[in-house]
């Protein structure tokens, strides 16, 4: 009789991880499949790996969804890309307010259509008091562009040259009252930043994954986990075990 091989133990869980969700249309294109149905297919994988966030002790999950840039996609690719998450949104908003899940949304509402934006209200209204993970959805997001609001929003308050700090800065981000992330996770194989963060991932750690997003299941996320405890996160430091003279 064959044994499962044993799971390996994590040795350190990172408190909050970002993922870029790439692929999906090269995984459409894998299956002979229209570039939509690559995003609906990343879609529906999300439900597992909020599942598997939450079995491995992740408290913070953010998620890129839609990007500031995406806005140059094909008309009718981002009108779909919009109903998807609005189709989203309905389906499973109760499931996972009943699993303790609290959605945030990272990015400008403006642009959005008006029915879409009091969705994502509302989820976020309802969703408030939930503790068990905080699933940051970053849609119509970039971070240069978050980084500008910031100081737009910091001007017209007129404050003080001298008060500003890096903490105070990160009061004014999409992100406010969210850890940075420990761990950034990009599918596909691709090594770009792409406006994602920018701020916030300093001192993250990148794991860049082979795997197009709609196959990143449970066992992918764990790999991205295990790698992450191997890190030695020395924030500037010889080591992180390095004893202040």
């Amino acid at each position: 009789m064959n044994k499962s091989k044993p799971q390996k133990k994590f040795t350190k869980i990172p408190q909050h991880i970002a993922i870029i969700m790439d692929g999906n249309g090269r995984w459409a294109a894998a299956h002979g499949l229209p570039r939509l149905a690559g995003h609906k297919a990343g879609t529906e994988n999300l439900r597992q790996v909020l599942r598997a966030a939450v079995e491995f002790g992740v408290k913070y999950l953010t998620i890129y969804a839609f990007s500031t840039e995406n806005w140059r996609r094909p008309k009718e690719e981002v009108k779909g890309l919009m109903l998807i998450v609005e189709d989203v949104i309905e389906r499973e908003l109760a499931e996972l307010h009943r699993e303790g899940v609290q959605l945030r949304h990272i990015g400008r509402l403006e642009g959005l259509r008006p029915q879409l934006i009091e969705k994502i209200k509302a989820a976020i209204e309802l969703t408030k008091d939930n503790k068990r993970l905080v699933l940051c959805i970053a849609f119509n997001y970039g971070g240069r562009d978050e980084i500008a609001c910031a100081i737009k929003r910091m001007l017209n308050e007129q404050l003080d040259p001298d008060t500003v700090s890096e903490d105070l800065i990160g009061e004014y981000l999409f992100t406010s009252g969210v850890p940075d992330p420990d761990l950034i996770v990009r599918t596909s194989g691709e090594m770009r930043i792409s406006n994602f963060l920018i701020w916030q991932s300093a001192y993250a750690e990148w794991y860049i994954s082979p795997t197009y997003w709609p196959d990143f299941d449970k066992e992918e996320l764990r790999k991205a986990i295990i790698e992450f405890g191997l890190r030695d996160r020395r924030y500037g430091k010889i080591s992180s075990n390095q004893v202040e003279s």
